[in-house]
């Protein structure tokens, strides 16, 4: 194992404890999720455009369209218009009647700031990003999703912090705002879409707060 492996290694346990302890800390309050405990969940139209085998990752260099589910939430649970992180989950169909989910955050588009958890008042002003990369055959991929307005949003790639490159749009065929909530749970550790895949590393960051969000909710 090389010295960046072990470093890698020690660094996604470490925040993957803490990510857990954060979790647990939120999730002693009474909502239903310890993070994004409120939001929306609408339908929407998610068109590739196909980006003709750039990254070797099936489900972004294949053109297509899928109705995905769609949620929006706040990650704190503060009331609008106080400031607070948002986050954008979207659900795919793939093959043999499986899903591929995708989470994103807010934060910027900079080479650094795609890193970096930002509040804001309204997603429609900030970008938002997987915040953790994939691993493809051309390397670490990010991606992105920018709301162009209310209901159109649009999704891009980049390896590491280089360019980003459109791939997609998604419709919202309802206006969030007018729709309540329902229970559904994204994990995009267990739920991955075809040439996405998580490394490791980010599995064993990931995976301690996911187990602990799981078992918040159970009665």
């Amino acid at each position: 194992m090389s010295a960046f492996d072990s470093a890698a290694r020690a660094a996604s346990y470490t925040g993957g404890q803490m990510l857990r302890a954060a979790t647990r800390m939120i999730a002693a309050r009474p909502a239903t999720k310890p993070l994004h405990p409120r939001g929306s969940v609408v339908q929407g139209t998610l068109h590739r455009f196909g980006t003709q085998g750039l990254t070797g990752a099936g489900w972004l260099d294949r053109s297509g369209e899928d109705l995905a589910l769609v949620r929006q939430s706040r990650a704190i649970g503060l009331p609008p218009p106080v400031p607070d992180i948002h986050g954008l989950a979207i659900r795919v169909p793939t093959e043999g009647g499986r899903h591929g989910d995708l989470l994103f955050a807010s934060t910027g588009l900079g080479r650094l700031t795609r890193f970096t958890l930002t509040a804001a008042r309204s997603p429609l002003r900030r970008p938002l990003t997987t915040l953790l990369p994939y691993r493809t055959p051309v390397g670490a991929v990010l991606l992105s999703a920018v709301f162009r307005d209310q209901s159109r949003v649009e999704l891009a790639w980049a390896i590491r912090s280089g360019v980003w490159h459109p791939f997609a749009d998604l419709s919202l065929h309802t206006d969030p705002s007018d729709e309540a909530d329902i229970p559904v749970s994204f994990d995009p550790v267990r739920n991955v879409l075809p040439g996405l895949e998580p490394y490791d590393w980010v599995r064993r960051l990931r995976e301690p707060s996911y187990a602990t969000a799981r078992q918040s909710r159970q009665p």
